[in-house]
């Protein structure tokens, strides 16, 4: 065979080979495409918690722990209500409290409230004293921290501002001194008192009551034998303050008798040190004494009886209480064994009303804006007030001034029989009367 016939049936060959080996592809047959797994609709997650922190600046050492303690208390149960407010409003917000002992110093306050500041808190239920409110002010603004006092009652003036945006800042749910005066003036002069002698501590608050009070006395035909000042914090040993009271109130005894002659004392829980600093003997445990706030339904009554019960101890308190204070007061003296104070009510709604402010601005911008806060708390405070939020005020309906104070309110008027404070009457402020028990 030849070479070419060789190659030829060679090439034959493989084709036969391969043609054998190929296999006719299946036609593919169409599948259905499968469907995609249902899988449950994603859970929103839950709300990052946002933290409300609050201060607390009270006395828990000082001549006002009576009233401190019991601040601290309610707001303490305020937290918790407010909590589970916010959490059955499925709402993301959690107060928490920071509670700091000032002594009633304002500056041992100045002190706790750039401590507080640092540690990034800007809501600050507190101080209690007008001095120390005084002293913090130009802190607090300057760096945007939000306050409600529950107690100081100074006109704005002694606080060292002069216009109502100088308090953008300040708020106090208690009403001011010139309420106060007008109570105790009428008190006085309805129990027949002739001539007083006025002690006051040297503060904001003190001055700023014994200066108001004066011209009032004296509009009663009430002779002021003299107004002695002492120092703010007062010191331990009150004898010099005490020979000076004793000067003026025998110069009115020898006038008008010792039952027509009243010590009238702006003065926080030291008036029971003085007292029990008087000598046995001494005019100033025959005649009476009137007291005020500072004053009011101290404990420190139980440790010098004998002496309180001589001097009656007649002591004004703002009095205001709402539709929700009897729920407060039953779950404070389930807690306590005692029933709180009108102090505690206020700092109850300062808390409450600095946390829905606060929520109500964070809703809106998704941040604490400290200025949009301190604007929203005089609405805020009257939506509370009218119980927009589901909520009510235990110390009654809120009214806010311009200068961010309340302008609402009547005074109790208490006095100690039996070493036991007791309703003596209550200071109607829309009539300038003493409705009497």
């Amino acid at each position: 065979m030849s070479w070419k016939k060789l190659v030829l049936v060679i090439a034959i060959a493989a084709l036969l080979m391969a043609c054998a080996g190929e296999q006719p592809k299946p036609t593919p047959t169409p599948t259905a495409t499968p469907e995609a797994t249902p899988t449950p609709a994603e859970t929103p997650a839950a709300p990052k918690e946002v933290k409300i922190p609050i201060g607390v600046l009270v006395d828990l050492s000082g001549p006002l722990t009576t009233y401190g303690e019991d601040i601290k208390a309610t707001v303490e149960i305020a937290k918790d209500e407010i909590n589970k407010y916010f959490e059955s409003k499925g709402k993301p917000y959690r107060v928490e409290v920071y509670v700091e002992d000032t002594r009633v110093d304002p500056k041992v306050a100045l002190d706790k409230v750039q401590s507080l500041h640092g540690k990034g808190v800007r809501l600050i239920v507190g101080p209690m004293g007008s001095g120390e409110v005084k002293n913090i002010a130009e802190y607090v603004t300057a760096n945007k921290i939000l306050i409600v006092s529950p107690s100081s009652t100074a006109i704005p003036s002694l606080l060292g501002v002069t216009k109502p945006e100088e308090k953008k800042f300040i708020f106090r749910f208690v009403a001011t001194d010139d309420f106060q005066t007008k109570a105790i003036a009428r008190e006085v002069a309805d129990l027949g008192i002739k001539g007083v002698v006025i002690t006051y501590v040297g503060n904001a608050w003190g001055k700023g009551l014994a200066d108001a009070a004066k011209p009032l006395f004296e509009g009663y035909g009430i002779e002021v034998a003299a107004s002695v000042e002492y120092p703010d914090p007062p010191p331990a040993d009150m004898s010099p303050y005490l020979t000076s009271i004793t000067e003026g109130v025998n110069s009115l005894a020898d006038k008008y008798g010792e039952d027509k002659v009243a010590v009238v004392a702006f003065s926080y829980e030291e008036a029971y040190t003085m007292l029990s600093q008087a000598a046995s003997d001494s005019v100033l445990l025959k005649v009476m004494w009137i007291g005020s706030d500072g004053a009011a339904k101290s404990r420190k009554i139980t440790e010098i009886c004998d002496r309180v019960n001589a001097v009656k101890m007649y002591s004004t308190l703002f009095d205001s209480k709402g539709d929700s204070y009897e729920q407060l007061n039953k779950t404070y003296y389930a807690k306590y064994g005692r029933t709180t104070y009108q102090y505690g009510l206020d700092a109850y709604d300062g808390a409450w009303v600095l946390a829905l402010a606060f929520a109500e601005v964070y809703d809106k911008k998704g941040e604490f804006d400290p200025d949009a806060v301190a604007e929203a708390v005089p609405s805020v405070t009257e939506k509370y007030s009218k119980g927009e939020y589901g909520v009510t005020p235990v110390s009654g309906y809120i009214k806010l001034n311009e200068w961010n104070d309340r302008a609402s309110g009547d005074y109790a008027i208490w006095g100690v029989e039996n070493c036991e404070w007791v309703l003596k009457g209550i200071w109607k402020s829309e009539k300038d009367e003493i409705v009497w028990q």
